[in-house]
């Protein structure tokens, strides 16, 4: 059964969307909304779309809820997928979906909950993604360590200057899958919101968490001091014997990196924390820009409580 055909029938099922920047309390909120919505008798289930979530053992780092933090709300999509394997959006959109429609079925909201943009957009928004070329990735891949990202930026620049504007310069992956849809004859790179977005659900709400900008900073930068202190370096020496550095995605995330660099000397504990605080409120600002696109999300101050979202 698909999305269309259950929102078509009388008293459908809900897709509640929470989005925001990081650090704003969303994962909190998933939980209060279901346990309100099932409260009046109506069963709710929530899905991961924080992209490095989805990666067993990365918990401290990416302030994972931890089972019994869960209150029994059934989540999905959380330690998927080993640190050592890529996890790509195109892959999570179909899996994202499935859930969905598998808690629809069984009469339940499904809770959509995350601040990564594209992985959000992929499942809220109908919208495709180009196919992948192994041989392609394979050969940009080695223009990137021979060359560099500048190089393989200026390229993406002049044929698609539209996408290249868009996505984050410093991220060689988007970069890469930019240029490789490019050759395969794709006028554009595509794996971005539409400039008019079709809900994939017809019935969907969207709800964005709000924190003021100095506010959030210090939330922010204490978080990472607390991740410090709780043992991410510890974490991340574990998932090294696990295969991390061999990750595509997994051992770029924010804070893995850093500690990484921390263990082989190439930071201090100190620089370490600060570059991660640095690249926290950066992505931030990131996740914000991103979001206010969304033409009918509902900006809430956080905290918020989820009664006053259901009782609107």
């Amino acid at each position: 059964m698909t999305a269309d055909s259950l929102a078509s029938a009388s008293g459908a099922p809900k897709l509640w969307v929470i989005v925001g920047a990081t650090g704003t309390g969303k994962s909190d909120l998933a939980l209060d909304l279901a346990e309100t919505l099932r409260a009046r008798g109506n069963h709710a289930e929530i899905i991961n779309a924080d992209a490095m979530q989805l990666y067993r053992g990365m918990d401290i780092g990416t302030a994972k809820l931890t089972v019994d933090e869960r209150r029994g709300i059934p989540h999905h999509l959380l330690d998927v997928r080993d640190v050592d394997e890529e996890a790509a959006v195109a892959w999570y959109q179909p899996l994202a979906r499935a859930a969905a429609v598998d808690i629809h079925s069984r009469g339940g909201d499904a809770i959509l909950v995350g601040g990564s943009g594209l992985y959000v957009s992929s499942v809220v928004f109908d919208f495709a993604f180009p196919p992948r070329d192994t041989a392609v990735r394979e050969r940009l891949q080695r223009e990137l360590d021979d060359s560099g990202l500048d190089a393989l930026l200026a390229r993406l620049r002049r044929l698609d200057p539209a996408t290249a504007g868009r996505i984050d310069a410093r991220n060689a992956r988007r970069v890469m899958r930019a240029l490789e849809v490019l050759e395969q004859g794709s006028e554009t790179h595509g794996a971005a919101l539409p400039s008019e977005p079709v809900l994939w659900h017809p019935d969907t709400r969207i709800v964005g968490l709000h924190v003021d900008r100095s506010h959030l900073v210090e939330r922010l930068d204490e978080r990472v001091e607390r991740m410090w202190r709780a043992g991410l370096v510890e974490e991340v020496a574990g998932l090294r014997s696990r295969g991390l550095e061999r990750g595509v995605t997994a051992r770029r995330a924010i804070g893995y990196a850093q500690a990484l660099a921390q263990l082989d000397g190439q930071l201090s504990e100190r620089e370490a924390i600060e570059q991660t605080q640095a690249l926290t409120r950066r992505y931030a600002r990131r996740q914000v820009s991103w979001f206010k696109r969304y033409a009918d999300l509902e900006w809430h101050d956080a905290p918020i409580k989820a009664r006053s979202i259901v009782s609107d």
